[in-house]
């Protein structure tokens, strides 16, 4: 009996993408894991975390929002619509990483690495409608999103290298000093989540007692300390980088961290001095966003896995050229 072909297989044989095609839907991967982050934030600021009553569905009787529930039903369901975009842009990525030629299993994995935490973060967001908005599990499907943020960038970064053993563009040292940055920037976020699980924005307009029981002020002051620690690592880094001569497209990751920051900073400040103002808020976890991605190609940029592999010749191509000799040969012998 014949063996059968799964449905990867069938497409691999039929579709060869580039390996600029790959990266792109790589990239996108990653635009879509910033518009889950920002449109999750949508729904906890607009006071919409129980928009939906119950989850698979969004009311027990019905799978879309009524009528009666209002614009704040709208905005959840909508977010929990995006999933699906996201599941679709995944697995473009999926197809293509399987369809290219050589075939690379490490892009593979890290497609399928993204498509269960998709599948796992959804689970969290329905255990968080039918807690009631506990905001521990809001926290963790806050975070379970970064860590998607943080495979798709790694996708995006390996799409377009090589896959030979890293070999390191910088003395260990600053590797380290490099991972020190990324540790705190990690902190960083994870305290700012526990930020918005103490403060006014629960999700829910009915539940603003619903909080991580720790003083909103205090916690503050610790995101704000570890704010300060990023800052003074990335300038040292900087300087480290300059005055080792690290290449120049590692310096430039650098600075675009320091671009970010300084938009994170003036944003957090905007909205700690100005009430916390729903839409900077919403700003302020877009810049989250993006500074976690800076602070990843810096770590990234440090390293080098050599050029993407190069597209085998066709067949056909193979045996036109053994056969050029015998009959360059043959000629000669006439």
């Amino acid at each position: 009996m014949p063996n059968t072909l799964n449905p990867l297989e069938l497409i691999a044989r039929r579709w060869q993408p580039s390996a600029a095609f790959v990266r792109q839907a790589a990239l996108a991967t990653v635009v879509m894991a910033v518009v889950i982050v920002v449109t999750g934030g949508a729904v906890r600021l607009t006071q919409s975390g129980l928009g939906c009553s119950t989850w698979p569905k969004c009311t027990p009787d019905s799978l879309t929002p009524t009528a009666a529930m209002g614009i704040n039903g709208l905005i959840e369901f909508g977010n929990r619509m995006l999933t699906y975009v996201l599941c679709a842009v995944v697995g473009l990525f999926i197809i293509a990483a399987r369809s290219h030629a050589p075939r690379r299993r490490s892009l593979t994995r890290l497609g399928w690495t993204q498509f269960w935490i998709v599948m796992s973060n959804a689970v969290v967001g329905g255990i968080t409608v039918l807690t009631g908005l506990n905001p521990y599990i809001v926290s963790a499907h806050f975070l379970a999103s970064t860590a998607l943020l943080t495979v798709a960038v790694l996708s995006w970064k390996r799409a377009g290298e090589g896959d030979e053993d890293p070999r390191d563009l910088v003395a260990r040292p600053v590797r380290q000093l490099a991972g020190l940055l990324v540790l705190a920037a990690g902190a960083l976020t994870v305290i700012g989540t526990v930020v918005t699980g103490t403060g006014p924005h629960a999700g829910d307009a009915t539940k603003l007692d619903h909080r991580i029981p720790l003083d909103w002020q205090e916690i503050t002051q610790l995101h704000v300390d570890f704010a300060y620690i990023v800052v003074g690592l990335t300038v040292a880094l900087w300087f480290t980088l300059r005055a080792v001569k690290a290449p120049a497209a590692a310096r430039r990751r650098v600075l675009e961290l320091v671009g970010c920051i300084a938009f994170q900073g003036v944003i957090g400040y905007v909205q700690y001095f100005n009430g916390l103002p729903e839409f900077v808020i919403g700003l302020h976890m877009l810049g989250s966003a993006l500074l976690w991605i800076a602070v990843l190609r810096v770590f990234l940029s440090l390293r080098e896995r050599g050029p993407v592999p190069a597209v085998p010749a066709p067949a056909e191509d193979h045996e036109s050229l053994a056969s050029q000799p015998a009959a360059a040969t043959s000629a000669s012998s006439r």
